[in-house]
């Protein structure tokens, strides 16, 4: 698990303000489920054999009896909860959500066994149309945000019925080498051997690249919804590459499969990942709907920008008031909450603890504040306060109470 630090933050505030804005542009509106749901539901959603549900899953029995699990993605909650809701019986949705995620992974960088997920999903649509749109939304968001150097990867898992026929050629390719294959892989290849390709073993890699390819298998409708998909993404000027290994960790998906990836943050490189899961739905107990979505790692993201761009700006205030003296703390803090009335967008560090001038005026710098009001006992009694600029050479002066907020205006619009 890890901390996010108050120096850190604001680069996950810029994050998170800008896919807000997005996702709004785009009409995805917000949902929000439960950390912790049943585990029969990732069992179901997931894959009994993907590494997600054997190995790195939080898993415990409530005092009722129950096995709950925190959620190790967002999607098998998302589509429960439109399921038991009601919101897919004659409708279409376009949602998105955002929150932690538990997983335990061997911690490294860019990845925590406690991490957040931005996730967006949209319910009732079959056609590449809606594909185009989820990696267009994530391309501008990517943009907007400043990123450079990363590389779309494309794939298609056809039909359940392409991929079935893909299936067994590619268990008979691998039962064939069986002695060259690690124990995960033998694993696979009796549960989910298409997660073989996703293998980082380097002694694999070989054998892997000689296995059959997916895109020879696809039936017609797969290939007319990838050439669609395609043909969408040209015509905006998306580049990609198609990449016939990517697979994907989970069970669930179907048609197409994408990742945003860099070579910047070592072994953790896709950045935004996702896909179509026509059958998730009805898998889970609702009517058969198409659905598609893409889940974005924050830590991944925020460290990648941190690598590219240097570390976010903090956040620092417009104002630091400095108060000594017993009757000019009971007037600094009716003033500051005055000034905060008024001037809503001005951002106000007040001087808490006592101090003395001198320290408190040291605090007001280091605070990156652009001005310092001054409030003593002497300058309460004639109701003015003097304004000090900290980042120009002034002359401080004295303000009258009633005046503060007009000037302090004027002065920080001229800044």
């Amino acid at each position: 698990m890890n901390d996010v630090l108050p120096s850190e933050i604001a680069a996950w505030h810029r994050l998170e303000g800008i896919a807000r804005e997005l996702f709004a542009a785009y009409a995805y509106r917000e949902i929000r489920v439960p950390i912790v749901e049943h585990t029969a539901l990732f069992k179901r959603s997931i894959g009994e054999f993907t590494d997600i549900v054997q190995k790195e899953m939080f898993t415990f029995e409530d005092p009722g009896g129950d096995s709950l699990t925190l959620r190790p993605e967002a999607t098998a909650g998302i589509v429960r909860a439109m399921i038991s809701n009601g919101l897919l019986h004659n409708q279409r949705q376009r949602v998105w959500c955002s929150g932690p995620m538990f997983r335990h992974e061997k911690p490294q960088r860019g990845r925590f066994r406690q991490f957040y997920q931005i996730d967006v999903e949209a319910f009732g649509f079959a056609g590449p149309d809606i594909d185009a749109e989820l990696i267009m939304l994530s391309a501008r968001l990517l943009n907007r945000l400043g990123v450079e150097r990363v590389e779309l990867n494309l794939n298609s898992l056809g039909t359940p019925e392409s991929r079935r026929a893909y299936r067994e050629q590619l268990v008979n390719y691998f039962s064939a080498h069986k002695s060259r294959l690690d124990p995960d892989s033998l694993k696979r290849l009796e549960g989910n051997p298409l997660r073989i390709l996703d293998s980082k073993n380097p002694d694999l890699q070989g054998l892997i690249a000689a296995a059959p390819v997916l895109t020879e298998y696809l039936d017609v409708p797969s290939r007319r919804h990838f050439d669609g998909l395609c043909k969408h993404l040209d015509a905006v000027g998306i580049r990609y590459v198609v990449n016939p290994r990517l697979v994907r960790g989970l069970d669930y998906y179907t048609h197409t499969v994408f990742e945003w990836v860099t070579s910047e943050l070592g072994s953790q490189g896709a950045v935004c990942s996702g896909g179509r899961y026509d059958g998730l739905v009805a898998q889970l107990g609702g009517k058969s709907t198409p659905a598609v979505g893409w889940a974005l790692g924050q830590e991944r993201l925020v460290e990648l920008l941190k690598v590219q761009k240097g570390q976010t700006p903090d956040a620092v205030p417009d104002v630091y008031l400095v108060i000594a003296g017993e009757r000019a703390e009971a007037a600094g803090l009716m003033l500051a909450e005055r000034l905060r009335d008024e001037l809503p967008r001005m951002h106000i560090e007040t001087n808490c603890g006592a101090g003395s001038f001198k320290s408190q005026l040291k605090r007001a710098d280091n605070s990156g504040a652009q001005f310092a009001l001054v409030l003593g006992d002497s300058e309460t009694d004639k109701q003015v306060i003097g304004l000090k600029s900290l980042r120009v050479e002034a002359p401080q002066s004295e303000v009258p109470w009633s005046d503060i907020a007009r000037i302090l205006k004027s002065k920080l619009n001229q800044a």
